[in-house]
Parts: C-alpha cells; sequence; structure tokens
C-alpha cells in the first residue's frame, strides 16, 4: 500500500484529530491570508495616493541670498559712515515667462501656474468693510500702499484651490476661462455684489495703487460665494477678492511677461529630485530657488507603507507561530503513533516513506484549510485593514497637532495633475490645495497572487512542521519500540 493511500485512510479513520487539525490551520491561514491582501492592498494604496496628491516645485525668489546681500551692503554701509543708516531695499529677482516655459516643457511636468496677485482701490464701487474690536474698533486695513481690493490672477477659477475644495462656488454667470487672457473680465464675489448692486454683464473701475494712480475698467462675468467668513484678524474681507487673468494682474502691476511666482505640478511625484536638478538650470539659483513640496503625497504614501510593514509582520509572526503550533502537533502525533510506525518500517516500508505520508497528512489538511482561508480571508483583511489605517491616521492627526500650526504645507492653488502643459498660466488666491490629506482607503479584494502567496506559505508551514517528527522517525529503531510495547 502506498504512502498517499495509507494517509487517506488514516485522516478518515480519526475524523475527530483531523476536523480539529482543518479548524487550527484555517485560523493560521486566515491571518496570513488577511495579511497578505492587507499587505498588497496597503501598497497598492500607497503608490494611488502618491500619484493622487501628487506634488509641486515652486519657483520663487532666493530669499535667503537675497538677505545676505542686503546684510552685507547694511555692514558695508555702516562701516564706511557714522551717520544713520537707512533701510536697504530689496529688489525681489523674477524670472521671465520664457524660462517658465521651457521648465514646463521638462519631462514630469503635467501643469505650471503663474501665481500673480495685485492690489486696487475701489473707485465705482465700495469695498466691503468689517469692523472689529480685536482691531481697534475700525474697519480692516493695511499699509498705506495697499489697495482695499485684492485681485488674483488665475487661468482658471474652476481650478484654483478655493473653488476646487468647495470653500467657493460660482452662483451667476461663469468663471475665469483661459480664453480670459488679455481681457479685464473679472468674477466678484456675492456679497460685494450686492453691497453695490453689480449684476453680471455689468463694469466697475478700479484704480491701482501706484502714485500716478490709473483707473481700470472691469467687466463682470461671473459671481462667486466664499463659505470661508472672516475672524476678524485678516487684513481684507474676503469678499474683497475680485478673480480675473493673470495678464490682468500682470497689467495692474507692470509686470509683463514677467513671474514672480510660479507652481509646477508633477505628473509622477517619485521623479520630483530628477526634475528639480534639470530645472535649475534654466535659472539663476543666486537670485532664484526651486522649492519641492512632496510633504502632502509623502504622508500618504506613508501611511499606507506603516499599514503594509504591519501587516507584513503580522505574515511573519503568525506563519511562524503556526510552524511552532502544528510542528508540536505533529511530534505528539508521532509520539502516539510509535507502534504503527515501528510495525510499517518492520515491514519493509523506508522511513522516508513513513514521514511522506505525514506530510501528506498535513498537507491535505491544510489544503482544506486553504479553501477556507480563501473564502473568509476577504472579510477579515477587511476590518483588520479599516482599524490599522484608522490607527494610522490618528497617530498622523496627532503627530500634526504636536508640529507646526496649520497642519502641513500648502500649495498654491492652481491646475492640478493631469492637466498637460500648455501657455495656460494661472495662479490660485494664497492658500493651500486642501488643509489636510484625506485619508486613504484600503480596497482589500482576493487575488490569484494572494492565493498563490497564501498556498506558498502553506506548503512551507507543512514541511517545517514536519521537519521535527521527520527527525524522531529517522532515529527510530522498529526492534527497540516493538520491544518496548
Amino acid at each position: 500500500m502506498n504512502f498517499v493511500k495509507r494517509a487517506g485512510i488514516t485522516l478518515w479513520a480519526r475524523k475527530g484529530r483531523s476536523l480539529l487539525l482543518v479548524l487550527t490551520s484555517t485560523v493560521i491561514l486566515v491571518f496570513v491570508m488577511a495579511g497578505l491582501i492587507i499587505q498588497n492592498a496597503a501598497l497598492t494604496a500607497a503608490n494611488n495616493a502618491a500619484n493622487a496628491v501628487g506634488s509641486t516645485v515652486s519657483l520663487s525668489a532666493n530669499r535667503e541670498k537675497m538677505f545676505e546681500q542686503m546684510k552685507a551692503s547694511q555692514s558695508s554701509a555702516s562701516s564706511t559712515s557714522n551717520s544713520e543708516t537707512k533701510p536697504t531695499a530689496i529688489t525681489m529677482p523674477t524670472a521671465t515667462v520664457k524660462q517658465v516655459k521651457k521648465i514646463a516643457a521638462l519631462a514630469n511636468v503635467s501643469s505650471y501656474n503663474i501665481t500673480n496677485n495685485a492690489s486696487v482701490n475701489a473707485n465705482s464701487f465700495k469695498a466691503v468693510t468689517t469692523t472689529s474690536n480685536a482691531m481697534g474698533g475700525g474697519p480692516m486695513g493695511g499699509e498705506n500702499n495697499s489697495g482695499d481690493i485684492q485681485v488674483n490672477g488665475v487661468s482658471l477659477t474652476a481650478a484654483t484651490s478655493s473653488f476646487t475644495d468647495g470653500s467657493a462656488k460660482i452662483t451667476s454667470g461663469r468663471g475665469i476661462k483661459a480664453s480670459d487672457q488679455g481681457t479685464n473680465n473679472v468674477v466678484i464675489e456675492s456679497e460685494l455684489a450686492s453691497a453695490n448692486k453689480v449684476k453680471v454683464g455689468q463694469t466697475i473701475t478700479v484704480k491701482t495703487t501706484a502714485d500716478d494712480a490709473k483707473t481700470v475698467m472691469l467687466t463682470v462675468v461671473g459671481i462667486y460665494k466664499v463659505k470661508t467668513a472672516t475672524d476678524g484678524f485678516q487684513r481684507n474681507d474676503p469678499s474683497n477678492t475680485i478673480y480675473g487673468s493673470y495678464t490682468l494682474a500682470n497689467t495692474i502691476n507692470g509686470t509683463e511677461n514677467v513671474a514672480s511666482n510660479v507652481t509646477f505640478t508633477m505628473a509622477e511625484p517619485a521623479k520630483t529630485t530628477a526634475f528639480v536638478k534639470a530645472a535649475k538650470k534654466y535659472i539663476d539659483t543666486d537670485k532664484l530657488t526651486l522649492t519641492s513640496d512632496a510633504s502632502q503625497y509623502k504622508t500618504a504614501a506613508a501611511n499606507m507603507k506603516n499599514v503594509a510593514a504591519f501587516a507584513s509582520k503580522i505574515v511573519w509572526l503568525v506563519s511562524i507561530a503556526g510552524i511552532l503550533i502544528l510542528g508540536l502537533i505533529i511530534i505528539l502525533i508521532t509520539r502516539e503513533r510509535r507502534r504503527e510506525i515501528g510495525v510499517l518500517v518492520a515491514l519493509g516500508e523506508s522511513k522516508p516513506k513513513v514521514v511522506a505520508q505525514l506530510f501528506t497528512e498535513l498537507l491535505a489538511i491544510l489544503i482544506v484549510a486553504l479553501g477556507i482561508a480563501t473564502a473568509a480571508g476577504n472579510g477579515v483583511s477587511g476590518v483588520i485593514g479599516k482599524q490599522l489605517v484608522q490607527q494610522q491616521t490618528t497617530q498622523q492627526m496627532q503627530s500634526a497637532n504636536g508640529g507646526l500650526p496649520g497642519g502641513g504645507a500648502g500649495q498654491n492653488g492652481g491646475p492640478g495633475g493631469g492637466q498637460k502643459p500648455s501657455g495656460n498660466m494661472g495662479g490660485g488666491p494664497m492658500g493651500t490645495r486642501g488643509g489636510m490629506t484625506k485619508t486613504a482607503e484600503l480596497q482589500t479584494a482576493m487575488t490569484p497572487v494572494a492565493v498563490a502567496e497564501l498556498g506558498g506559505v502553506a506548503f512551507l508551514i507543512a514541511v517545517l512542521s514536519v521537519s521535527g517528527a521527520a527527525f524522531s522517525i529517522l532515529r527510530m529503531r522498529p526492534k527497540q519500540i516493538l520491544q518496548a510495547d
């Protein structure tokens, strides 16, 4: 009789023990399967989160170099004159639109934005004013050279942070489009429009803040409503923000074809470093700097990688525990079956075949347990996965609260990833593109790869579990066993 047939007869004859082994093996394999599914899902989620959140690279003035030059200039002036030193004026270096387009043509750029803001004074209408006891009870104001109206130059209002995160919404007319470049079309806030009885299609005028103030006529093409209310500490009421094309802000500032701040959105966040290295060839690094802001995508990816690492530990710990538990059970079973093994060897059966019979019995049990674990693993992994994600999210929030105010680094509003580089250059309002990274979700699903991995783990458990019993069987001498019995 071959050892495979004997293994089948033994399992059937001892149904109770076989059932207990199946249950024990199922519990072990269910947790191994859950760990494998969570690990694979977390790694996939990490990649998806990185690509969804994305990263940006900002081109702006090298302020560190500027202040070093300012200090050197002040030191030189103070050493050559005993008179009172006047404050040193700082000239902010800027890039040209031509430079920006060359950088935007590099690989890995999905979109780019030139952020332009201008300050003007209301002329044919009145700005919204807010009184605050915290500010001395008077209207909120700013410096003498700051206007009461803020003009945010954008390429598309639909792509700016305020409109993408839902804090602002078009209620009448339309938003700013790429076709508005070179025009004086604007979108104003609903409270400003209501206070001055301005409707879509009408014109308003503003004055520049320069000494030789000029009047600029603006055409209202849309009205938006902002949800964010002033807290009494802002320099200007949010209702006094007007959106127009970036060319309008440039015209008001007198900075055509000049870009003071540019944000490049990366198609693949992992290649941000290579992009920065290539982009530096097109700028004067003593005057301008490229700053990578990959914090959001790194946070999102790190959370999922932490979950994957924990899931990997689950797989290892449960597998090792399974080997030890089943190995101990097999050793105890082997000691109970000493007489059976002794008789088989005495009848001429080789010891390796006796070991193979034990391996076949355990492998058959694990195959049944594998089928049950495959059916139950998806549900168990979903429950465990949610708990792990919640734990990581809680830790992230606690870490953020203990860090700098505001949570994480922000990104200037602008077109998100997915847009191809084009001549549409815009800038959103100052702020972040979503104050907090959204909680990533694990899409746990049974895959052929996970089943194959579980099968490999089950086979490894069977081999290592039988190894201890095999050592004792190979040392057995049937004559001594039968004489002892």
